[in-house]
């Protein structure tokens, strides 16, 4: 059970210290990737020593029952995932698309609905993963 607290702890610090340091320090290229770096080595650094201390390899028939309890709350993570993943994707699409559209509309009015299917396209993003999360869970 300490393991398993010690391995949760390591990866939340492996994604806050290094984008921590990286905001409270210097705003440069080589720091975002020098963070970057760190925050890959130690988040893939915690998923191999769990992958080794955690999984022992034994199986028996009253684990299948925490095993099908593990794969429906992988389902929700990977629905979560793909929801709110999408949406901000979308959400960043949506917003360079709306900015170019209204300073295009600010030159040349008789463009509108032109601005208004690329900035519904980008949106579409974030319907696309809603809509693969309900195939997830369905």
């Amino acid at each position: 059970m300490i393991v398993k607290i010690l391995l949760a702890v390591t990866l939340i610090l492996s994604i806050i210290l290094p984008f921590g340091a990286f905001l409270l320090g210097e705003k440069k290229k080589g720091h975002l990737k020098a963070a970057l770096a760190c925050n890959a080595f130690f988040f893939f650094g915690t998923l191999i020593l769990a992958d080794i201390l955690l999984f022992t390899g034994k199986a028996s028939a009253a684990e299948t029952e925490a095993v099908n309890a593990s794969a429906e709350g992988l389902r929700y993570i990977a629905a979560a995932l793909s929801t709110g993943l999408s949406c901000i994707g979308g959400g960043i699409a949506v917003a360079s698309a709306s900015s170019a559209a209204l300073g295009a509309l600010s030159e040349d009015s008789s463009i509108m609905g032109k601005a208004l299917i690329f900035v519904a396209l980008a949106e579409g993003i974030a319907l696309y993963g809603l809509i693969v999360s309900f195939t997830i869970l369905g």
